[in-house]
């Protein structure tokens, strides 16, 4: 069984080589949440939506003739705040790195952005990553992903330029060129606003990092990491759930190679159509567990799916409180619904739903965003499994006609010998993890610097630190935000030095009912 194509944001296969088609790393974001947007806001935080006539490509010089084609440039939509607390111009701006997805959906669970910046008078900024949402080149967005042509200014790097440029004029028009900006990102987000920090520090005076894995790539970690981390956290909560899902692929293989085997996983699963292989479901159920590992919040949210407190301690206690006699598939399904169906409103499953346009994800790790997945033999809940970059690669120029460039990343980027590097080269940037996020495998987990900053929550989940405050959040959580907020106060006052800050310090408060 090797890592499937669509997870979470990683991956895995069935047990049978004819399983999934192991192509990228799961996604960094979820399958079937809805961001609660409205004409001016998202969970009560207001802004307006603007549009920035973006040029698709950064790095060539086409000829003058060419310069009002207007495949040239496209639409980039970006949000900006209306509380009305910002300092004016000089004043500092806190700027959210759009992810691979619709930009309102990250403004709905960005919360310490837009509860922090009135106590900084800062200007708010979300800005959408190219190719989704609704920044689609080409002008829309069948013609964008229509082939390796149309696609291939899909990267991180012309994403990151974007953001330079966008703030770059944002700043002329509002005559706020002296204006500091901080940045903020979670997971591929944070490695955005990570490697933007590094790439254009005149842009920014520092960046907080969520939940990144910058070093997830080549063999800076170990491939089974992520695995081991997702598989750590079902054997923390119970060792006979873990047992329970580790003995399951092969009964779901069992099943799925006998007679009518396929339509009664389908029946079993309550899947909408007829599964054609296996694989297909496995990848369904890998996906589940790892966002339930990426989400296991101590509150229930609705990031990727309407979820309760602690997820994984729900769904194992579902598989293990099953009657005697219930079939080992039988119980998977009774846990996995906590994850897909906790609201009981769906009545059958699609494995290809994609609400959020996250698409654009396996494009990217056919490309450049190669993180090679295995599976341990004795550690993991899921069969053993090698990353095998042949097969891999033979899958992307299936796919895309694209062959992967596995090192192209951690040339343009870093991320090898990273403390001795970022010791020299970087400053002001904070990287959080939280040690239940299988993610944080591949984040940087201990202090580089004076200015480099680890901090690591050991019950925190993915970029739980950038959720909205809750009157529920517990004291942990609540420290760790004030410690992140103290930082980048102080990367302020160093900027404005003498001459006199034109925001107001203010101890971090409590969290607000939600």
């Amino acid at each position: 069984m090797r890592p499937p194509r669509r997870l979470l944001l990683l991956l895995l296969v069935g047990l049978l080589p004819v399983a999934a088609w192991a192509l990228a790393p799961p996604r960094f974001t979820g399958p079937q949440s809805r961001a609660r947007a409205g004409a001016n806001g998202v969970r009560g935080y207001e802004y307006e939506t603007r549009y920035f006539r973006q040029r698709l490509d950064h790095f060539s010089f086409p000829g003058v003739e060419d310069e009002d084609d207007a495949a040239a440039f496209f639409q980039q939509r970006y949000l900006v705040g209306r509380g009305g607390g910002w300092a004016g111009p000089g004043g500092s701006i806190f700027f959210y790195c759009g992810n691979e997805g619709d930009i309102a959906w990250f403004a709905a669970n960005s919360g310490l952005v837009w509860e922090a910046a009135p106590r900084f008078a800062a200007l708010v900024v979300f800005a959408e990553h190219r190719y989704y949402g609704e920044s689609m080149p080409f002008g829309s967005k069948a013609k964008a992903y229509n082939n390796s042509k149309s696609l291939a200014y899909l990267t991180a790097e012309q994403a990151i330029a974007d953001f330079a440029v966008l703030l770059t004029d944002l700043k002329r028009n509002l005559s706020a060129e002296g204006s500091p900006v901080v940045l903020f990102g979670g997971s591929y987000g944070g490695m955005l606003a990570a490697w933007m920090r590094l790439k254009y520090p005149h842009i920014a005076v520092g960046a907080l990092v969520s939940s990144a894995p910058i070093l997830q790539f080549e063999d800076i970690v170990p491939s089974t990491i992520f695995y081991d981390l997702v598989s750590d956290d079902f054997r923390r909560e119970s060792l006979s759930c873990f047992q329970t899902i580790k003995d399951s692929w092969k009964a779901l293989d069992d099943q799925g190679n006998g007679q009518d085997g396929l339509l009664k996983l389908s029946k079993t699963f309550h899947l909408c159509q007829t599964l054609k292989t296996s694989g297909d479901l496995s990848d369904w159920l890998s996906s589940a567990y790892s966002y339930l590992a990426m989400v296991d919040y101590p509150l229930p949210s609705e990031f990727l799916m309407p979820l309760p407190a602690n997820p994984i301690k729900e769904v194992c206690r579902n598989i293990d409180s099953q009657p005697e006699g219930t079939s080992i598939l039988e119980r998977i399904y009774a846990g996995v619904n906590v994850y897909y169906n906790y609201t009981g409103t769906v009545g059958c499953f699609d494995l290809n739903d994609d609400p959020h346009g996250m698409g654009g994800w396996d494009w990217q790790a056919c490309t450049e965003m190669v993180m090679p997945m295995s599976y341990s033999e004795d550690r993991s809940m899921y069969p053993p499994y090698k990353f095998d970059y042949a097969s891999y690669a033979e899958d992307c120029i299936k796919t895309y006609g694209v062959r992967p460039r596995p090192r192209w990343i951690t040339t343009e980027f870093g991320g090898h010998n990273i403390t001795r590097v970022l010791e020299k080269f970087g400053s002001n940037i904070i990287f959080f993890n939280g040690l239940l996020d299988p993610w944080s495998g591949g984040g940087v987990l201990k202090n580089i610097s004076e200015s480099v900053i680890a901090i690591v929550a050991p019950l925190g989940a993915h970029h739980i630190d950038l959720r909205p405050a809750t009157s529920e959040d517990p004291d942990w959580l609540v420290s760790l935000r004030e410690s992140e907020l103290k930082i980048i106060s102080g990367w302020l006052s160093d900027y404005y030095g003498a001459s006199g800050a034109l925001f107001q310090p203010v101890a971090v408060k409590g969290p607000s009912a939600s």
